[in-house]
């Protein structure tokens, strides 16, 4: 089984938001020392709490202080950005890490109706315009514009020796198709999708058509997980991330994620529930827990990876899940 990383720089209630950029970096480091395969930063637009608004910023500082691990934007918002000039960044990623370059593409807005509005014009349009959106990104990456193309005559430089792989990010039937017609990797976003998820996958791999020679069906399967020692101190790291999401869903969590203590503080008798309900979207537990779960996850989505997304108050706490998670699954298998 091979394991990625998705980040999403949240800000910890003590800590500033250079600081959790920073702490990404230094998961990025963890994670390629682990044996992640992969490395990917999302994007979000003035949402408390999160800190990271520019993915190929952030993989700029992530490239330069790591060495192997892939590294990606899981993803770029397409519809707020003109095709040529994604081409153009992650082109330049590229150049400066070889081989190592992800773009993740999505058409989710990342923010508020307010900050969609301050990004781009005509944003609706443009996610209803995305499939020709993509089409052009991939012209512009493959450094391959047809003659008939009203910007035949750019290239999306500098034009590295090895391309930006690109995934297509969704957690719908009309993203897996989008996908699967442009030959795309598809990465599918479990962690935040009620829908089947294996049926999608499924729709994705039995439409897809080959953008290149020997191309085929490449599934990532991404999902919440937090691993600690033993079950009991797991669901203890994890209330930060479950109360966070609560304060998030009221309007709250501007504070960036709880302590423990303070997810504990904020606790009502009635939230029990709502917290019940939101675990069962996670993955949380002891190593040989975490392991079984992904194993089974792997299984029903037929995944070539899994891609885990762990937020906690503590940092070392979530370098500590990361690691616990590696050793069980990558260091004892083989991967």
């Amino acid at each position: 089984m091979r394991l990625s990383i998705l980040d999403q720089a949240p800000i910890s209630s003590n800590q500033t938001a250079a600081e959790a950029l920073n702490e990404s970096m230094k998961l990025a480091q963890a994670g390629e020392t682990l044996g992640y395969t992969r490395f990917w930063v999302a994007e979000h637009h003035d949402l408390p709490g999160l800190a990271c608004s520019a993915p190929e910023v952030m993989l700029g500082y992530i490239g330069a202080n790591t060495n192997k691990i892939r590294i990606g934007a899981g993803a770029v918002l397409l519809p707020h950005y003109k095709p040529y000039k994604v081409a153009e960044v992650y082109n330049m990623l590229a150049a400066l890490f070889p081989d190592r370059v992800d773009l993740g593409i999505g058409r989710a807005p990342g923010g508020s109706a307010e900050a969609t509005n301050a990004l781009s014009d005509n944003f609706l349009q443009q996610v209803w315009n995305m499939p020709n959106s993509v089409k052009d990104l991939l012209h512009f990456l493959d450094n391959n514009v047809p003659p008939e193309h009203q910007h035949a005559k750019v290239t999306a430089a500098p034009v590295p020796a090895l391309p930006p792989m690109p995934w297509l990010l969704g957690t719908s039937k009309k993203s897996a198709i989008l996908a699967a017609e442009n030959g795309l990797a598809y990465a599918f976003g479990q962690f935040m999708s009620d829908q089947d998820g294996a049926a999608i996958i499924d729709l994705y791999k039995n439409h897809f058509k080959p953008r290149k020679q020997n191309d085929v069906p490449q599934v990532i399967v991404t999902v919440t997980a937090i691993c600690a020692e033993t079950s009991e101190k797991a669901d203890d790291v994890a209330l930060s991330s479950l109360v966070w999401g609560l304060q998030r869903k009221r309007g709250e969590g501007k504070m960036g994620v709880p302590s423990i203590q303070e997810a504990k503080e904020y606790l009502q008798k009635e939230d029990k529930d709502i917290l019940s309900e939101m675990k069962d979207s996670m993955i949380i537990g002891n190593p040989q827990q975490v392991k079984k779960k992904l194993e089974e996850l792997q299984e029903k989505f037929h995944a070539n990876e899994i891609m885990i997304v762990t937020i906690t108050h503590s940092p070392a706490d979530k370098i500590q899940s990361y690691k616990l998670i590696a050793e069980e699954i990558l260091h004892n298998t083989g991967g």
